[in-house]
């Protein structure tokens, strides 16, 4: 079978715990998202791989958690993530410049990303570039501004939008929203 063949679930479609789990994002959102419905065939690990989510964003600062999922998506060609992450971030007030510096790999010639912001993206790309091989002076420099335990919550943020982006890859999911910066859909 190939994946998209694959079988999209609905909400109703998903185990009652994930319906629990999911339904405010839904309500929120007015949609189940592609990612979820492929994904939700597997639900304990969706549930995990949720909620691993949502501990991350907790432990880092919105604007970290932005500077990883803009890295990686950009990077990884992960449009889905990308074009969610940047309505993410500037609705939550990250300007339009600082978005596509980050996107463009150029996040350190953005006057307004502070220092720990720049220095999350280049671990994150870092950690992209060769599945984690000399990262090492990025965690470094990372650890030296926001301590250990930060540094350990960008690693795993960045894990998981790299996991995000192979599998919507793979399923060449679609996003239903433009992106903010398509001109052409004005």
């Amino acid at each position: 079978m190939s994946a998209s063949q694959q079988t999209h679930l609905q909400l109703e479609d998903l185990t009652p715990e994930l319906q629990e789990l999911l339904g405010p994002r839904v309500e929120r959102l007015g949609y189940l998202g592609e990612f979820f419905q492929r994904a939700g065939h597997q639900p304990e690990a969706l549930a995990l791989f949720y909620q691993w989510t949502e501990a991350l964003k907790a432990a880092l600062p919105f604007r970290l958690t932005e500077v990883v999922a803009l890295t990686i998506a950009a990077r990884a060609g992960n449009e889905y993530e990308r074009i969610q992450h940047e309505r993410l971030a500037l609705k939550r007030g990250m300007t339009e410049d600082e978005v596509l510096a980050i996107e463009a790999g150029s996040a350190g010639d953005c006057p307004t990303l502070s220092e720990e912001e720049v220095a999350a993206a280049a671990l994150a790309g870092a950690l992209l570039e060769d599945n984690g091989h000399g990262a090492g002076p990025a965690v470094e420099r990372l650890a030296a501004l926001i301590g250990q335990d930060g540094t350990t919550g960008v690693m795993m943020m960045a894990a998981r939008y790299i996991a995000h982006s192979a599998l919507s890859n793979a399923w060449a999911l679609t996003v239903p929203v433009a992106s903010p910066f398509d001109r052409t859909a004005e």
